[in-house]
Parts: structure tokens; sequence; C-alpha cells
């Protein structure tokens, strides 16, 4: 259908304006419908999110000195965190589907940047929770909504870009967390997240726009009046949310790893390997540079491979790697595989939340962020409750059972976003697909 309007031609019209507005005007700006530069938004916003996240977690230390707070205290206030943006993320899922999903990802990079600032403001465990609660209602929000924007423009794009956003993000990780600790001895936790604030707010000003001027596939202005029910979320049916459901149950797999690796990785290192400390917390960074490392080339290994060959492959890679780490001898082959583990997992969730939102749109987007995020929470403490039974070792291979798990799942529902069924919602970067394709800026053979 090159050339044409495609299935969903409701673009069109929005674009027609565009090029026909009033130079200045906001509809004027034909540039703002470049999927160039809303990539480029995008993209960064992805980085924003994990350079504040890394940004406040370096200064935990910090905080929990200024409140006072003791270790079981400090555990409790920083659950404020999961909780908020747990019980955020499905609600954002509906407030994308009403109001479209850039306006709320712009408004969660907003509230995330103001909200980066309030725990150096607190004296009290009780205080630090309540605004980590606001903190993780932001971070829950912006995670759903940019996910849900990102899914649109893959959808647009006709090429599997999502990895080059969740690379952006640990990108974005690595950097925050490397200047945070640099300024650490120099600046106060209250200077150095009003900084981020104040880092936050100008990249939001600067890429925001480009959001804002360029509707979302599920924003209501976006879909004629008569066919406005086909957002509604009562018109998915039960095999579609089971499909959400089990694209969920792969991305907690994958951040189930994560969360183990990040809090215990360092500690098997030194505990049961007897690693300098310094090549214990290599281990994490090894495996944080080998996800981004494979994050940066998943489009590539995605045209070449698809979505199945690539979770199958990733989740076969990541168990490997694992059970490489955990039972290996020496702490050269364990920090291997970490290595392995990080390129193995690197893709697994940015396919799975794809997948998702391309069955449910926004919905299935939160819906599978919400079950990852869970994975990443339960992660830890499962960790540390197994290797009281058994040991750290044997604890660690459950994250390569879980990682094998994904890939056997991905393999068991390989068909299931090329037959949508009839009654569910239309994905939710539908629109997208046939306006840009009407403006020649993408083709029919581009293979996703």
């Amino acid at each position: 259908m090159a050339g044409g309007a495609g299935p969903y031609p409701e673009f069109v019209p929005l674009l027609n304006k565009s090029r026909t507005a009033a130079p200045g005007s906001p509809g004027g700006d034909t540039a703002a419908t470049s999927p160039t530069r809303l990539r480029t938004a995008l993209t960064l916003f992805f980085a924003l999110d994990g350079f504040l996240f890394a940004g406040w977690v370096v200064r935990i230390p910090a905080i929990k000195e200024q409140t006072g707070a003791s270790t079981g205290d400090l555990g409790l206030a920083l659950l404020g965190v999961s909780a908020g943006a747990v019980v955020t993320m499905t609600l954002t899922g509906r407030l994308c589907r009403r109001f479209g999903s850039h306006p709320v990802t712009v408004a969660s990079a907003v509230l995330l940047s103001l909200s980066i600032a309030l725990p150096a403001l607190t004296h009290s465990a009780v205080a630090l929770g309540l605004v980590l609660l606001v903190f993780g209602t932001a971070y829950g929000s912006i995670n759903v909504a940019m996910n849900s924007a990102a899914v649109d423009l893959v959808a647009a794009l006709r090429r599997p870009v999502m990895p080059t956003f969740h690379a952006a993000f640990s990108l974005g990780g690595m950097v925050g967390a490397g200047l945070g600790g640099l300024v650490a001895g120099g600046l106060s936790p209250a200077v150095h997240l009003l900084c981020l604030t104040v880092a936050g707010l100008a990249l939001t000003a600067a890429a925001g726009p480009a959001l804002l001027r360029h509707p979302s596939a599920s924003a209501p202005e976006a879909v004629p009046a008569d066919r406005a029910g086909e957002r509604a979320p009562g018109r998915l049916d039960g095999r579609s949310r089971r499909l959400v459901t089990v694209f969920g149950v792969i991305a907690l797999c994958t951040a189930y790893g994560e969360g183990a690796l990040a809090d215990w990785g360092a500690l098997h290192l030194e505990q049961d390997l007897h690693a300098h400390p310094g090549a214990a917390a290599a281990g994490y960074s090894l495996f944080a540079l080998a996800m981004t490392a494979g994050r940066l080339s998943g489009t590539a290994l995605l045209e070449r491979l698809g979505q199945t060959r690539t979770l199958v492959a990733g989740g076969s890679t990541a168990a490997v790697g694992v059970l490489l780490g955990a039972l290996a001898p020496t702490v050269w082959l364990a920090l291997a595989g970490f290595a392995v583990t990080g390129l193995g997992l690197a893709n697994i969730f940015p396919v799975a939340v794809a997948r998702a939102g391309a069955v449910a749109g926004p919905g299935g987007v939160a819906a599978a962020s919400t079950l990852g995020y869970g994975g990443m929470l339960l992660g830890p403490p499962a960790i540390g409750f197994l290797a009281d039974w058994f040991s750290l070792p044997v604890a660690l291979t459950t994250v390569a059972v879980l990682a094998a798990g994904a890939a056997v799942t991905g393999y068991a529902v390989r068909d299931a976003s090329a037959a949508q069924p009839a009654g569910a919602t239309r994905p939710a970067g539908a629109g997208a697909t046939g306006a840009l394709r009407a403006e020649g800026r993408i083709g029919d053979a581009a293979r996703v």
C-alpha cells in the first residue's frame, strides 16, 4: 500500500492540516510530524528517566544518614518508590488512552524532575517514605507513557527500534550514576538533587514540544468520533488479555534477573569467590555495560532474526551466562558469565513490552510494565530467602530458570502478534503507521 493512507487513515487530516497551517503556528510546523524528531525526543526522555533515577540511587546513603533512618526503616521507606510506581502504572495506561501518550509523557517528566528534589528535604524515615511515594508515582507514570509512545512510533516506522530506547535508559543510568559518584563528595544531597531537577526540567522543555505538537496514535484527536469506541478497553477479548499477561510474565522473568544481579552479584563475587571489592563492584558494571551494548545492537538483531528468535536466543544466552556466573570457580569466569547474562537479557524486556503494546495499546504496555516491575521487586528478596535456605550461588541459578522460561514462553506465543483477534482493540500504533506511510516516509518492505 505504498503511497496510500493504509487501513487507518485517521492521521492524514492532521498531517494535511500541519502542511497548510500558517507558519509559526503549532500546526504549521511540518517538522513536528517528522518521525526522526519524534524518535529523538523519545530517546531523550528514556535517557532522562535513567539519568534521574540513577542520580537518586547514588545519594541513598547520604539521605539515610540525613534522616537518621535504620536499615529496616530505610527499606520500608524505599518501598514508597515501588508502591507508587505499581499503583500508578495501570492508571497511566488509562490516561494515555484518554489524553494520548505524548502529553502524559511530558507531564510525567515534569513531575519526576520536581519530585527528585524532595528526598533531600526530609529528616525522618516517614517523611522520606511519603515523598518517595510521589517520586515512584512519577517514575511509574513516565515508564508506561514513554513506552506506549515508543510502541506507536515502532509501528509507524515499521522498524524494531524499541531496544534503542531502552539502551538510552541504560546509558542515562550509567551517566547519572557516574556523575553522582563524582559529585557525591563535593555537593550536598540537596544541591545535587536540585541540579537534577533543573536538568530534568530543561531537557523536558527542549524535547517536550516535539511530542506535544504531534498527537499520539491513541490520542482523542487522532481517532474519528465514529471509531472512538475502538479504543475502549472493554473491547479487548479474553485471548488478547491472556497474551498481554504472557508478555508481562516474559518481562517479569527479565526484570527478576536484573534486580537479582544488581543487589546480589557483587556480594556473590566477594563472599563466595573472595574477589577484591573493586572486582566485585565491576561485576554489575560489566552486566550493565553488556546490556547497554546488546540494546544498542537490538534493532539490527531484530531485523535479522525477528522477535521470536531474538527472545529465544536472548533467554537461552542469559540462562547459560547466569549458570556460569553463579557456579564458576574463579572470579574472571564469573565476570564473563555476568557479561553474557547482560547480553542475553538486553532485548527481552523491550520486545515483550512492544508486543504487549501491539496487542492492547497503552493498556497492554501498562500491564506488561507492571508485571515486569514486579519481577524487579521480587528478585532481590527471593534470592535472599533462597540464599538463607541453600546458598547464594544456588539462589542465583533461579535467574537462569526464569530466563530459560522466558525463552520457552516466547517460542510458545511466536504466532501471537501475527493474528490479533478480530474483536480486540486496534494496536496503538496503527494510525501512525498509515499516516507516515501516506507521507512516503516509510516503506512496506521494512521487516519487523
